[in-house]
C-alpha cells in the first residue's frame, strides 16, 4: 500500500519559527498559476478560522522555465499587490518562486514569509529510512540548487537525487492528471529517482499533488510521497501560533492575471467550492 506523508503528520519546525500575536488580517498566498491552490487547500483545512487572499499569476504562467531574475521580479510585483490587501504574512506557494525570491522577500519585509522548499524536505528527512530522498520539480527549481542547499542545512547525511519534470505542470493546468500521455511522461521523467532507489519522494512543485496517483503508480508502493503543500500549512500554523475560532466566518478571495472563467473552472478542481468570486488583475 502506498504510504503518503500528508496533512495529518506532526511537523517539527526549525527553532527560528516564532509564533505571531493574534491578527485577524488575511494570509497572502501566491503562485504562478493554479498549483498553489493545493497549499491554499491545506491552509483552509488546517486553519479554518483564517482569511486567505490568493494570487494566481496565470497570465505569466509558467515560472519554471523562466530565468530566476524574471521570477524574482514577478514575485516582488505580486507581493506588492498582496500587501495592498493588508495581508499579515506571505506564503510563496510555488517552488520556482521560493527558490528565486524567498531570501530577498525575507530581507525586505517585516512580516513573515514562508516558502515551500524547506518544509517538504524536513518532512522527507524525518520519514526516510535509507537516507536516499528524491525531489522532482520544474526545470528552474531543480537548476537553482535550492533543494540541495536546503538539504545541506537540514541533514548533511541526506542523499538527494533531483529530477526536473518538464510538462507535468502544463498537464495539470489543463486539468489532465491521469491520461495515458501523463503516465508515459511520468515513466520517463521519474526514471532517475526510481533508478536511484529512493524510499521517499518530495513533490517539489505545488502542482504535483494533483498527479500523486500517477506518480505513485510509477514509483511503486514502497516509496513515500511527501507533499510540500501540506507541510507548508503546518509551518504557517506554527508561525501564527494563535488559537483558531471554532466558528469561523472566513473570507477567501482569489485574484488572477489570466482568464477568470478558466481560473474558476480549474480552480474548483484544485481547491473545491470556495472558488466562487475571482478578481481579474492586469499588469498593463
Amino acid at each position: 500500500m502506498l504510504r503518503q506523508w500528508g496533512i495529518d503528520s506532526v511537523a517539527r519546525l526549525p527553532d527560528s519559527v516564532v509564533p505571531m500575536a493574534p491578527d485577524d488580517r488575511p494570509i497572502g498566498v501566491f503562485d504562478s498559476g493554479l498549483g498553489g491552490l493545493t497549499v491554499a487547500r491545506a491552509l483552509l483545512d488546517l486553519l479554518p478560522g483564517e482569511h486567505v487572499v490568493y494570487f494566481g499569476d496565470t497570465g505569466r504562467f509558467p515560472y519554471g522555465p523562466k530565468p530566476a531574475e524574471e521570477v524574482l521580479k514577478y514575485s516582488l510585483e505580486i507581493v506588492d499587490v498582496l500587501l495592498d490587501r493588508d495581508v499579515k504574512m506571505i506564503v510563496i506557494a510555488c517552488n520556482s518562486a521560493s527558490a528565486a525570491a524567498l531570501d530577498q522577500l525575507r530581507d525586505r519585509l517585516d512580516s513573515p514569509v514562508i516558502g515551500v522548499i524547506e518544509p517538504g524536505l524536513r518532512a522527507a528527512a524525518r520519514v526516510t529510512q535509507s537516507g536516499r530522498v528524491g525531489v522532482i520539480g520544474t526545470v528552474g527549481t531543480v537548476a537553482s540548487g535550492a533543494y540541495q542547499q536546503a538539504g545541506a542545512r537540514i541533514d548533511r547525511e541526506l542523499e538527494l537525487t533531483c529530477a526536473a519534470c518538464p510538462g507535468f505542470v502544463e498537464f495539470v493546468e489543463q486539468g489532465d492528471v491521469d491520461s495515458d500521455q501523463v503516465h508515459v511522461l511520468a515513466e520517463r521523467l521519474l526514471a532517475p529517482v526510481r533508478n536511484a532507489g529512493v524510499d521517499t519522494l518530495v513533490l517539489g512543485c505545488t502542482h504535483y499533488p494533483l498527479l500523486a496517483r500517477t506518480i505513485a503508480d510509477v514509483m511503486g508502493p514502497d516509496v513515500v510521497l511527501v507533499s510540500s503543500a501540506d507541510e507548508t500549512a503546518f509551518e504557517v500554523r506554527a508561525t501564527l501560533g494563535a488559537v483558531q475560532d471554532p466558528h469561523p466566518r472566513r473570507r477567501v478571495n482569489f485574484i488572477t492575471s489570466g482568464d477568470v472563467d478558466t481560473f474558476k473552472t480549474l480552480g474548483a478542481q484544485f481547491l473545491g467550492p470556495e472558488v466562487e468570486r475571482v478578481e481579474a488583475w492586469s499588469w498593463s
